[in-house]
């Protein structure tokens, strides 16, 4: 549980509640087995939140969404299409770089809920979108 000043930075804005909630989703990937092979991939066509090999070898593009409450568009509506595109476009190149091209690959969305007074819940939509 989060107390006194914590809570007041991680609510005063978009950065530290994204930040946070990334933190969350990584040790929630770990705890299934998962190892985090970027964070925060960023290149010209594109940016990915955190891309993931899973024990059994499949390679996962993330894309993280904090929220404070319940209150969100359901998680179709989360990663639209544009930031599909960019995010399939990052994927590329993280692949084409790292020379990757034989594993098998996927895009998932996590959603972290919390608010001033619970744990946070965590939603791992497997294979969100295909792009």
């Amino acid at each position: 549980m989060l107390l006194g000043k914590k809570i007041k930075r991680l609510f005063s804005g978009k950065r530290p509640l994204g930040e946070w909630g990334q933190k969350q989703c990584e040790k929630f990937l770990k705890a299934k087995g998962c190892k985090i092979l970027s964070r925060n991939f960023s290149c010209r066509t594109g940016e990915i939140d955190l891309i993931v090999a899973e024990p059994k070898g499949t390679l996962v593009f993330v894309e993280v969404k904090t929220r404070v409450n319940e209150n969100f568009v359901d998680v179709e509506a989360t990663v639209a299409g544009a930031k599909r595109i960019r995010m399939a476009r990052a994927a590329n190149f993280f692949i084409k770089k790292h020379r990757l091209e034989n594993l098998p690959l996927r895009f998932d969305v996590v959603i972290v809920i919390t608010d001033k007074k619970t744990k946070p819940q965590i939603r791992h939509y497997e294979n969100a979108f295909i792009p």
